[in-house]
């Protein structure tokens, strides 16, 4: 659901979590929170439990733990693309369990998330498949 440009998401009928339904639906700045992951600082929305799961699933693949921020960061957004994202372009939506997470950055940097969740899955699916050490 990126732009004509953007990164190729599962297409998600909609969250059946009456939560993240309400926070897509909200326009007020309430509903956003910040994931910091890595080097990226990117607006998210949908309902705390959903993305925190989201977060502990990008979090497998950093080495600095990844951090959901309800405030706007100190530093800001550093990037001038993920700023203006949300008047700019359709975003991802992105199946997490029953719920979702919105993605409103630059189309470099919904890529870079999506890749990272991705991965993340892969590594959990492989965690759990391996078992404990």
């Amino acid at each position: 659901m990126g732009s004509e440009n953007g990164p190729a998401t599962p297409v998600v009928s909609g969250p059946t979590c009456s939560d993240c339904q309400a926070a897509l639906q909200s326009a007020g700045r309430h509903a956003v929170s910040f994931l910091l992951v890595a080097t990226l600082t990117v607006p998210v929305v949908g309902c705390d439990e959903h993305l925190e799961q989201f977060r502990a699933i990008c979090d497998h693949t950093t080495d600095d733990a990844a951090k959901l921020l309800s405030h706007y960061p100190a530093g800001g957004i550093q990037c001038p693309g993920c700023r203006r994202a949300h008047n700019t372009h359709e975003h991802p939506v992105i199946q997490v369990e029953d719920g979702v997470a919105g993605v409103f950055a630059c189309t470099t940097h919904e890529t870079e998330l999506i890749d990272r969740f991705e991965t993340g899955l892969e590594t959990r699916r492989q965690l759990h498949v391996d078992g404990p050490l």
